[in-house]
């Protein structure tokens, strides 16, 4: 189900009974489309989540901790200058549309109360964040800019007014009898989800089917009482809100779903933690991979390279054991030369080497004679016994790049935006790819690479690198000898240690689980995950960043669980 404008009304009525005379009390913009706000209100601090991603825009709050940039952008200060020590007054929804008015109450530079206006429009992408002078409904600035040339009806610039999108001349459901209904469906004309949708606003696509499905032979009766009971449940606030996974998509919604062939669906006690739980990771491999995109395709182009230059050395290493039979070969053509004259094609003689004395033919160049012919062979002979050595260490070269590509791509998978910076630099050094700041000449301070981190439920610190830099400092330099290390038996994936000496099987397991979670086979089950301390594991002298040897381990399987993984990060 998509963010439609019945999730938007449960949304603005939860946060109605949360932040309601909150105070803003801080303000930061992670991404360039994404904005949190840390609100205190009741005594507790929450956080609301403003996106106007062009995929996931959403407004909830959420618990989930984002990485903040060292300067903020413009409009993060332009918001902070205005809405910081705000008192949120009113939220309010627009009809059933997806456009949210937060009224803040603040005081300007003269100390004199003043208001403004937060609009939060969930659009897909056209989404914005639109901050208002309400004295005057001037635009003091936007998250995204839209300028006259682009759309001549609407334009979101600072100084300008604003402007409500165009009005889609769809009926409110809340506010409509059933003759109204009535009125807008025609029975005769099919595809009575569509008609719903087309005539009624806020509903998703998802909803209508719903209704359709709960009318079964849908006629006037059935079709007006199944919608009148989904209306009714979402009018009254009965939500019901949960995550329903099919085998071939994930849905979210404030109802029940019976139209869905599903297992049993994931409730939540909030709308909030349901959206929270939906978009975990989504947004974030959607900002990846728009960084990334350039990374993606180098890596999995050079993978296939690779995986195209082992078959051709594998052909060679074949032609190559070919060896003695080119020395056989010559050696029988010397042992028959006078019975050769030049320009014959072929020659049958008796194979000494075999052990019942079977004749063999002999392929001949018509262009040379017969001592020629032989040393033609014996060449062929000499060429393919010194290509065997060199053959052999190239495949184990080019096995040993695929192990490493691999794992790289699988590090892309879970990777966060800053874990790319890591990636990327690592191939800038490794000679992959070309440093695109070529102006920056000064050598960058080394500084520690930041490690994802966990608390496992009975109180333990559980570390993750999810790169080669995160894993060879993690492994390599922050882990003490008595601490246990976990890795995905024979898997690309992370390295995780869990930092304490002594270790209880709760423990093991969450560590394992995050470490499986963190791997190539993340979408498996039952994954094998090796454990052993620290002290046995060991990094080769010369060998790449991140790679390890290690023995004295155990095994134990897990399927991995995006929940607990969730639940368990600090």
């Amino acid at each position: 189900m998509s963010f439609d404008g019945t999730v938007m009304n449960a949304i603005v009525a939860e946060l109605n009974n949360t932040l309601i005379s909150g105070r803003i009390t801080k303000i930061y913009q992670p991404y360039k489309t994404e904005l949190i706000f840390t609100i205190r209100a009741n005594g507790v601090n929450q956080q609301l989540l403003l996106s106007a991603n062009p995929s996931f825009a959403r407004l909830h709050l959420t618990t989930e901790k984002l990485d903040n940039p060292a300067e903020p952008p413009m409009f993060c200060m332009l918001l902070r200058k205005h809405l910081e020590g705000g008192i949120i007054e009113k939220i309010e929804q627009l009809g059933l549309e997806r456009i949210v008015t937060i009224t803040i109450k603040g005081r300007n530079e003269l100390g004199d109360i003043s208001y403004k206006k937060l609009m939060v429009e969930i659009m897909g992408r056209h989404s914005n964040i639109i901050l208002l002078d309400d004295k005057d409904q001037k635009i003091l600035d936007s998250i995204k800019h839209l300028a006259p040339g682009i759309n001549s009806y609407r334009t979101i610039l600072p100084g300008h007014e604003y402007k409500f999108p165009p009005e889609q001349e769809k009926l409110h459901p809340f506010c409509i009898d059933e003759e109204t209904f009535l009125k807008k469906i025609d029975f005769n004309a099919g595809k009575l989800d569509s008609q719903i949708v087309q005539n009624f606003s806020g509903l998703s696509p998802q909803i209508a089917k719903e209704i359709v499905h709960r009318a079964k032979l849908a006629n006037k009766e059935t079709l007006t009482k199944a919608f009148f009971e989904v209306i009714n449940q979402m009018k009254q606030g009965n939500f019901r809100p949960q995550i329903t996974i099919t085998e071939k998509k994930e849905y979210f919604s404030i109802i029940e779903l019976t139209h869905l062939k599903a297992t049993s669906p994931t409730v939540f006690t909030s709308v909030s933690e349901m959206l929270s739980r939906f978009y975990f990771g989504k947004a974030e491999r959607d900002r990846v991979h728009q960084q990334a995109n350039d990374l993606e395709k180098f890596l999995k182009n050079e993978y296939q390279k690779n995986k195209s230059k082992i078959k051709k050395l594998k052909k060679t290493l074949s032609d190559a054991s070919k060896a003695s039979e080119y020395r056989k070969i010559g050696e029988l053509i010397t042992a028959n030369i006078h019975q050769i004259k030049r320009g014959q094609k072929q020659i049958e003689v008796i194979d000494f080497y075999d052990e019942e004395g079977r004749s063999i033919v002999i392929d001949l160049d018509v262009q040379k004679n017969p001592s020629e012919n032989a040393q033609n062979y014996f060449k062929k002979y000499n060429k393919a016994k010194n290509s065997l050595k060199v053959v052999e260490e190239q495949i184990e070269k080019t096995e040993n790049e695929l192990v490493y590509l691999e794992e790289i791509i699988a590090q892309m998978e879970t990777a966060s935006p800053k874990d790319i910076a890591e990636i990327r630099e690592e191939l800038i050094e490794g000679g992959y790819i070309r440093n695109r700041n070529k102006k920056q000449t000064k050598k960058k301070k080394e500084t520690k690479p930041v490690l994802e981190a966990y608390k496992s439920s009975t109180g333990l610190e559980i570390l993750v690198g999810k790169n080669n830099k995160q894993n060879e400092y993690l492994t390599n330099r922050l882990a003490r000898s008595t601490e246990t290390w976990l890795h995905t038996k024979d898997i690309p994936g992370s390295h995780v240690v869990i930092k304490s000496p002594s270790v209880d099987e709760t423990t093991l397991k969450e560590a394992a689980t995050i470490a499986a979670y963190f791997s190539k086979a993340r979408q498996s089950s039952s994954v094998p995950v090796d454990y052993t301390l620290i002290k046995h594991v060991k990094k080769p002298s010369g060998s790449r960043p991140g790679y390890v040897i290690y023995d004295n381990q155990t095994t134990i399987y897990v399927t991995p669980d995006e929940e607990v993984v969730r639940k368990l990060r600090v």
